[in-house]
């Protein structure tokens, strides 16, 4: 449990309060596609318009290279002023802090909320600089940082600002994301199931090793599990392998006998000779592939493997897909996981994130989960027990 200051520990009333929120949507053609993250966000920001503060919210979208029309925060204003129900002023600075937001943010009244343009329209903001980190902290007494998707990066308006304010804490969806993803990592209800897919084993390398430390099972699927079946000594075809990380699988394999984890592998797999939906397909044994083979979804008696080391589980962690998800033939895997969590009864289920949230979400299976996290980089590095700068930064109880 990390001890961090939050909105419930302040007094914003007459403060100015600068909020960093998580606005990274998807736009398409000015119109957002996914709401998610201005939903998240509007506990905070209700919680501290009824306590009389000021409140100035900021956050990136994108990676424009300098002031941009296409990464304007323009849209978030508009949906925000009809998701909150009152005026979500925009102020529409290059500089993102520059005259217009300083008058904007004079003429306020307490309970008031404007939004500042893109932090990302200033070149500062990724390298962590000092001279923007001060131009945000003018403008405000108190910082909140609820923005968890971003809190592995070092940023201007994350962790720079903290520097040149004295009060600094966390919102209600970060200390939910700490909560949640640390209690569940520090002190699960066992049994203790983690499940990782997704394409790489290198991504995901310090993850499964401090993983291995506290779970009692850990089930791997998606294109990294390829890799260890190779390193196993069977065949994978043209499946996606990490040739240089076949040691590194082994020795996985032999710390969880070591720990007396359970490690599960694919034993069966859907092959292709394309990468395409519409392609033939069958399944064949796993580390049996034909030399043309590719990989594309874990086979039924994996599905049923899996499902079956998940039925007693209390606390499970899942980050990464078990296959192509985003093609309908290859889905099914996926498909099988999110089923066996969404079934299971007093078990709490975190989604760490990034494709996995998305498979969750589009699946439908969304509000069968205990936690969805909105950080997919952010919940990665929480769960190989990396310290979080946005985290650290907040002041301590």
């Amino acid at each position: 449990m990390l001890n961090k200051k939050s909105v419930d520990d302040i007094n914003v009333k007459d403060k100015r309060v600068l909020v960093r929120c998580d606005f990274n949507v998807p736009l398409i053609d000015g119109k957002i596609t996914d709401e998610n993250r201005l939903v998240a966000a509007l506990p905070t920001i209700k919680k501290l318009i009824n306590d009389g503060g000021k409140v100035i919210l900021c956050s990136h979208l994108g990676k424009p290279k300098g002031p941009d029309k296409a990464f304007s925060l323009a849209p978030v204003a508009k949906r925000l002023t009809e998701l909150l129900g009152q005026e979500v002023k925009f102020a529409a600075d290059d500089t993102v802090v520059g005259d217009n937001a300083r008058a904007a943010v004079a003429a306020m009244n307490d309970g008031d909320v404007i939004l500042l343009e893109n932090t990302r329209f200033r070149p500062e903001e990724t390298k962590n600089g000092d001279e923007f980190s001060k131009d945000l902290a003018s403008i405000c007494d108190v910082f909140v940082n609820d923005a968890f998707g971003t809190a592995h990066r070092a940023h201007c308006s994350n962790v720079g600002v903290t520097k040149f304010v004295d009060t600094a804490v966390v919102g209600y969806l970060m200390e939910k994301e700490i909560d949640f993803l640390g209690n569940a990592v520090d002190n699960p209800v066992r049994p203790f199931v983690a499940i990782l897919g997704g394409s790489k084993v290198s991504s995901k390398i310090s993850v499964i090793n401090n993983l291995l430390d506290k779970v009692d099972t850990l089930i791997i699927g998606g294109g990294m599990s390829y890799t260890f079946q190779k390193a196993l000594g069977g065949n994978v075809g043209q499946s996606l392998v990490e040739d240089e990380y076949l040691d590194y699988a082994k020795e996985m394999i032999e710390k969880a006998e070591a720990k007396n984890v359970k490690i599960l592998i694919p034993v069966d797999t859907v092959v292709t000779k394309e990468f395409k939906n519409d392609t033939p397909f069958h399944v064949v044994e796993a580390g049996q592939q034909e030399d043309d083979d590719m990989g594309m979804d874990i086979g039924p008696k994996t599905c049923a493997l899996y499902q079956e080391a998940l039925k007693d589980a209390k606390t499970v962690v899942w980050n990464g897909p078990m296959g192509v998800f985003e093609f309908d033939n290859f889905a099914k895997g996926t498909i099988a996981v999110a089923q066996a969590l969404a079934e299971l009864k007093d078990a709490t289920t975190i989604i760490g994130g990034g494709d996995s949230a998305s498979a969750v979400n589009n699946l439908g299976f969304g509000d069968k989960m205990t936690h969805i996290s909105t950080g997919g980089g952010a919940s990665l590095e929480f769960l190989e027990g990396k310290e979080l700068p946005g985290v650290a930064a907040a002041n301590d109880r």
